[in-house]
């Protein structure tokens, strides 16, 4: 039985895609959109090889309003909205914020007034922890909870944080509205999830993250380097307070962070809170040493990396205080580093090409049993 009916913005990217299928695996129906620019579709084709059900895919940009009014006139069941589709790095957004704020602050603007042309009341938005700052410029704020005070210090984390503020003044309008025409304003709400390093693979190795030209996360880029497609990682600054003077990361495993997206919604369903702010993390910091000698186990072998100058714009801790998230809906982080890592490699290794090759075959007989 089709619980709701969700809008997923985004859905052949790396965290698009895993919490499309953890939705078709909930029994919701999807919908996907998605310009392809730094994706796959032939992720579609894995989701339905792993649970059996396939999410409908429109290309759409989602800056286009004219082509979302179509796609919720065509699909009048949509009634939740999950949204990802976004620009995301944070070197890059120093070099071309324009762009950043194109992409990440008008596409949701235009997404918001065609959700609100047709009705649709929820929405999830894939936030992250850059729009916190610097937390440690404050006492006791490591791990950061949703309280800490927001202060992005780069580009993109200022569009996150633009496009949470303008999601809290468009529900909490529309709330108002509602209540003075005497209608029910408790169908409007907004999850805010603050999340931090996503990492992993799915475990049956046929779906993971498939950056397109040069990835900027570490993880991805330490696989390249695993398979000697990058000669060594560059490490961004060995001089912060840490204890191996390298930052500190929280990573949470892809299918723990994609779970939390489901559960959100179904919080925004059952519990009508309005507008809510929960960070997604394990609550345990790494350093980028840490990380490369977690992933270097995974592997097998040592990997090589060179120490440069620190990056603008990043910060010593980013790690995540999840208390609310665990306390409220009910979810917290289930799988390990290691897990992460060892899911990862299974990934990279037997998928050198990414979707741009076909899945493995023992790997499929084993989804099959």
């Amino acid at each position: 039985m089709v619980v709701g009916s969700v809008l997923v913005t985004g859905g052949t990217g790396y965290i698009g895609s895993f919490t499309a299928l953890a939705l078709l695996e909930a029994d919701y129906k999807v919908v996907i959109i998605d310009n392809l620019y730094n994706s796959s579709p032939e992720v579609i084709n894995r989701i339905e090889l792993i649970c059996g059900k396939k999410p409908e895919y429109i290309q759409c940009d989602v800056t286009d309003e004219k082509k979302l009014d179509e796609v919720f006139e065509k699909h009048p069941d949509i009634d939740n909205v999950i949204h990802f589709a976004a620009l995301k790095a944070v070197g890059e957004s120093g070099e071309v914020p324009l762009e950043y704020y194109r992409v990440n602050v008008y596409g949701s603007l235009c997404l918001l007034r065609s959700m609100q042309r047709h009705n649709v009341t929820n929405i999830v938005f894939s936030s992250s922890a850059t729009v916190y700052g610097d937390a440690t410029r404050f006492e006791n704020m490591i791990p950061i909870p949703e309280t800490c005070p927001l202060g992005p210090t780069n580009p993109y984390g200022n569009t996150k944080f633009g496009v949470e503020t303008m999601i809290t003044d468009h529900v909490n309008a529309e709330r108002g509205n509602a209540k003075k025409a005497g209608k029910d304003e408790k169908k409007f709400n907004a999850a805010l999830l603050r999340y931090f390093n996503p990492a992993g693979s799915h475990p049956s190795g046929i779906m993971g993250e498939d950056p397109q030209g040069v990835p900027y996360n570490l993880l991805p880029l330490l696989a390249q380097v695993a398979v000697g497609k990058r000669e060594k990682l560059l490490v961004f600054g060995d001089d912060y307070a840490s204890k191996d003077g390298t930052a500190i990361r929280d990573y949470i495993h892809i299918l723990d962070l994609a779970r939390g997206h489901t559960v959100a919604l179904n919080y925004l369903r059952s519990h009508s809170p309005g507008v809510r702010a929960w960070n997604l993390g394990t609550g345990k910091g790494s350093t980028v040493y840490e990380m490369i000698n977690a992933f270097s186990a995974a592997v097998g072998r040592k990997l090589p990396y060179e120490v440069v100058g620190r990056r603008a714009g990043d910060v010593l801790n980013l790690t995540a205080n999840a208390t609310r998230a665990n306390t409220e809906l009910g979810w917290k982080a289930e799988r390990t580093l290691e897990d992460a890592c060892e899911d990862l490699w299974r990934w990279t290794e037997n998928n050198p090409q990414g979707y741009r090759q076909e899945p493995p075959k023992e790997f499929l007989e084993r989804l099959k049993k």
